[in-house]
């Protein structure tokens, strides 16, 4: 079957953050010190190579990056300072363009000012909209912020929640089935029997929960700080979707707002971590920033800033009116957020990862059962 190559692919992945691909020559120094690069999955050589020559089809059918944690290794042995933990980076970024099935995040990733430019509109839209209806609509009063007459009244906010949710979560779950299609549907060499999906797929909630394999890295402190950050905002997201009313009720719900503070601080501590690594570039993860790292390091600090002082200033000084103004602000940057980052950006990677970790298994064990029948009860987890 022949192979169509894209003389242009590297111009494109540019765009996406990948600038040294050129001065690789492929000595497999990266491969070597990578602690998970092992067959079938050999990179960052492998992609730096279909990259190279152009092979867009089998780039979009990789899990290599996804299987990549970005521990900076393989840049700092490279001796032609080609950048290869950096490529993989840009690779997944241009690989979650691949899975999105709205061309949106293609848009966003090529372009920062039509990110930046969604953003701002979703967040004026949502100002006005919560504004209009608390003004017309909700039949409270800006000096009320919780209980009856409330301006928002959290009952009819978990609605518009649940409604975002929905519809973020159709439009993600679309994004995975065109990520299962391109790297193992269409895959002929890949046959996995429908029980190899159900049993082995405890795998996804594994390392959602844990990157457990990023603890093999050879410093923990990355993937320490990645494990507070999605603790921290799967925390929040939890308790906005399932407990707002308890974070609206009065008395207090102390169980409910001790676990928003644990979450509120984890955001903040982490992000800000993340922002003071890019701003000092010390390290080969933070020595490159594409302009989409910064705007969703950006919105996480004024999301986790604004959520803390609208509940100081009613919890703490009981300014009701000043604290339906920041939940607005608060929505503001929370919705965009959310509408923007979780289906095309970079949220959706948590989404990607622990899914390429799941899929890597099921190849890996339909190679070895193709390769020898008679082992087929005895293939390795790869978890």
């Amino acid at each position: 079957m022949a192979v169509r190559a894209n003389p242009r692919l590297i111009d494109e992945l540019e765009l996406y953050g990948a600038e040294d691909v050129q001065k690789c020559y492929h000595c497999g120094n990266c491969s070597a010190v990578c602690p998970f690069s092992r067959e079938p999955f050999l990179f960052p050589r492998k992609s730096m190579r279909y990259l190279q020559m152009g092979l867009e089809e089998r780039l979009a059918g990789t899990l290599e990056p996804w299987l990549c944690y970005y521990c900076g290794e393989c840049s700092e042995q490279c001796p032609r300072e080609a950048e290869p933990g950096e490529t993989m980076m840009s690779i997944r970024r241009w690989l979650t363009a691949q899975y999105d099935v709205t061309g949106l995040s293609k848009l966003f990733y090529r372009s920062w000012r039509a990110e930046l430019a969604a953003v701002l509109l979703v967040a004026l839209l949502t100002g006005a909209g919560f504004l209009l209806f608390g003004l017309k609509y909700g039949g409270g009063s800006l000096g009320v912020y919780a209980g009856p007459g409330a301006f928002l009244p959290a009952s009819s906010v978990h609605v518009f929640d649940w409604i975002l949710g929905g519809t973020l979560a159709a439009l993600l779950a679309a994004n995975c089935a065109r990520m299962w299609w391109l790297t193992t549907g269409r895959d002929r060499r890949v046959r996995v029997p429908l029980l190899d999906y159900v049993t082995r797929a405890f795998l996804v909630p594994l390392h959602f929960v844990t990157q457990k394999r990023y603890r093999e890295c050879e410093s923990k402190r990355p993937w320490a700080v990645h494990f507070a950050l999605v603790a921290s905002y799967l925390t929040m997201l939890v308790l906005i979707m399932l407990f707002l009313e308890s974070l609206h009720a009065a008395p207090a719900n102390r169980l409910a707002h001790a676990f928003g503070y644990l979450a509120t601080a984890g955001l903040l501590g982490t992000t800000l971590y993340a922002l003071r690594g890019r701003w000092r570039r010390a390290t080969p993860l933070h020595r490159h920033s594409h302009e989409t790292d910064w705007v969703f390091l950006v919105l996480l600090v004024y999301v986790a800033a604004t959520g803390i002082l609208q509940h100081a200033l009613y919890r703490w000084f009981g300014l009701d009116t000043a604290a339906n103004v920041v939940y607005i602000a608060h929505l503001m940057g929370a919705v965009p957020m959310l509408a923007v980052e979780v289906p095309f950006s970079k949220w959706s990677h948590l989404a990607y990862r622990p899914l390429a970790m799941y899929f890597a298994d099921l190849h890996e064990r339909a190679l070895a059962r193709a390769a020898s029948p008679a082992g087929a009860q005895s293939v390795p987890a790869a978890a």
